[in-house]
């Protein structure tokens, strides 16, 4: 999956809750730590991590490119 990311960066909690991973801003919390989450093959937990153009995502096994 794609994601053009609008400005310059989008946060990993923007981003689960834009690609219907999570319904709220406040799920993003416990959402980081229960998820498998990697960024660019490293194990993340902060929902305030930012992504930009090019960064790769795995969230529980799903892979979402930032473009």
């Amino acid at each position: 999956m794609e994601f053009k990311v609008k400005n310059e960066f989008i946060t990993l909690g923007q981003l689960l809750k834009a690609c219907d991973f999570i319904s709220s801003g406040a799920q993003a919390k416990f959402a980081v730590k229960e998820l498998d989450i990697k960024v660019n093959d490293e194990k993340e937990d902060r929902r305030g991590r930012k992504l930009y153009s090019g960064d790769v995502v795995v969230i529980d096994g799903s892979e979402i490119r930032l473009k």
